[in-house]
């Protein structure tokens, strides 16, 4: 998990050229230089003393870069899926920052493929693309020995893909660790077992019993004596809303005083509008119900 967010905030610090985060900067350029590799991106001394940087294949221009954001900014995930990524986007000075792992793990398998589809030179889409690809199949539930063999080949090749792009920075060791992680999937087995979401979620709750500094570790044995206590008496109370009979985040109440055809939970989201139904389209909808409602299926028995 901490090499898919290392990847994924190298990708994002050099498309938006990030200050800070960017690996592509006037060293990284001084190096292509000293190499006597990729002419075209060798920095210009200036007359003033300064160097002109010459843009990238990589690096987004200020509209793709607006396009990009605006793409995170206005996306809508299902509940449960992802946190609010948008929190992340400031669109006036046009970065991406404050991303979780889980959130780096989100964007580099579902979503880069789709938002980089207009912001960015198709060599650099396919690259993100085949990692995108990598990053979902190591993750998958089930893993096939063959798969990996070819998965371990395929990163090989992406990297070689990667090294002819990008600048020789943007290879940390990282991105380097790439090559290892479908051997390490052959010998560990699938990732969903040795990855760190779960403990680190468990270490915040664990933070959480802290009181007294001084003594951390008291602390949490007596804060997790504490709710185990409470939640065995929890469940010898009653009209108390404890952690087992509480209604879930999105609990929608079915109220059961009229009857529908489509009955399903719910709330509308924004606001209402009224529609006017043709006859025709309602004298169907009304023949339906008629004929297919169980609700007065004894009924029917009495038509002529």
């Amino acid at each position: 998990m901490h090499i898919e967010k290392n990847v994924c905030d190298n990708l994002i610090g050099t498309m938006l050229n990030l200050e800070g985060k960017t690996k592509d900067n006037l060293k990284a350029r001084l190096d292509l230089k000293d190499m006597g590799i990729r002419q075209e991106l060798h920095p210009k001394e200036q007359p003033n003393d300064k160097y002109f940087i010459p843009p990238a294949c990589y690096t987004m221009s200020t509209p793709e870069k607006d396009l990009f954001l605006t793409v995170l900014k206005n996306m809508k995930v299902p509940d449960g899926y992802a946190s609010n990524i948008s929190r992340c986007v400031n669109l006036k000075e046009r970065k991406l920052t404050n991303l979780k792992s889980h959130d780096g793990h989100i964007l580099m398998q579902d979503i880069f493929p789709l938002a980089l589809r207009s912001s960015t030179q198709k060599q650099v889409l396919a690259i993100v693309t085949q990692l995108s690809s990598f990053f979902k199949a190591l993750c998958s539930k089930v893993l096939d020995p063959k798969e990996l063999d070819q998965l371990e080949s395929n990163v090989a090749l992406t990297l070689c893909h990667m090294e002819k792009i990008f600048p020789p920075g943007f290879f940390t060791i990282m991105v380097h660790l790439l090559i290892h992680l479908a051997a390490e999937a052959k010998l560990g087995g699938p990732v969903h077992y040795r990855w760190m979401y779960p403990i680190e979620r468990y270490l915040v709750r664990l933070k959480e019993y802290v009181r007294n500094r001084a003594y951390p570790e008291g602390s949490i044995a007596e804060g997790y004596i504490a709710d185990e206590c409470l939640t065995f008496c929890s469940r010898y109370l009653e009209g108390v809303e404890t952690a087992f009979n509480r209604p879930q985040r999105n609990y929608d109440i079915i109220h059961n005083a009229e009857e529908y055809k489509f009955s399903s939970g719910g709330r509308f989201v924004g606001k209402a509008e009224s529609t006017v139904i043709h006859h025709k389209l309602l004298a169907q909808a009304h023949r339906y119900v008629l004929l297919h409602s169980d609700l007065i299926s004894e009924y029917r028995r009495y038509r002529s």
